[in-house]
């Protein structure tokens, strides 16, 4: 599925409320850019029987008291295996997710930092770190200029 078709389909299983299917196609350009950024149309998440995705800490090296939740987003199943934490446990699974819906989901997931993209299979040593502040910033400024303002500006 290419990436209008998942966008697409993100806005036709939006909740049908008169607001979201506007506000998720008012965002899709953001989702769009930023996917476009990254190498694959979908990628494996680890998550569990129950479709929870599996958060993973990790500290930085210059400060290990500070940690950073993250989602990692593997190119292939043998990558999610060969992963930073490997899945032992035979309650998770790792299943493909559009990158698009990845994106979506990430926006809407309290307590995620960011989501880290394994581009090249093979290699789960290096991958690219997608921000929740920062699509969170980019789509607010998105909303703001479609949106009008629910004030008058002139209202004294």
């Amino acid at each position: 599925m290419n990436l209008d078709e998942q966008l697409h389909e993100l806005v036709e299983h939006a909740p049908q409320d008169g607001v979201t299917p506007a506000l998720v196609e008012a965002i899709a350009p953001i989702l769009k850019q930023i996917a476009t950024q990254l190498r694959h149309l979908q990628y494996y998440i680890v998550q569990s029987l129950d479709q929870n995705w599996v958060i993973n800490i990790i500290s930085h090296q210059d400060q290990p008291e500070r940690e950073t939740q993250v989602i990692y987003a593997f190119p292939s199943l043998k990558d999610v295996a060969s992963g930073p934490n490997p899945v032992k446990d035979p309650q998770l699974i790792a299943l493909p997710v559009p990158v698009v819906h990845i994106l979506f989901q990430m926006v809407a997931m309290e307590g995620i930092d960011s989501v880290i993209f394994f581009e090249v299979p093979g290699n789960t040593l290096a991958g690219t770190q997608i921000r929740r502040e920062d699509i969170q910033a980019l789509i607010q400024t998105q909303i703001q200029q479609i949106m009008p303002p629910s004030v008058p500006p002139d209202i004294a």
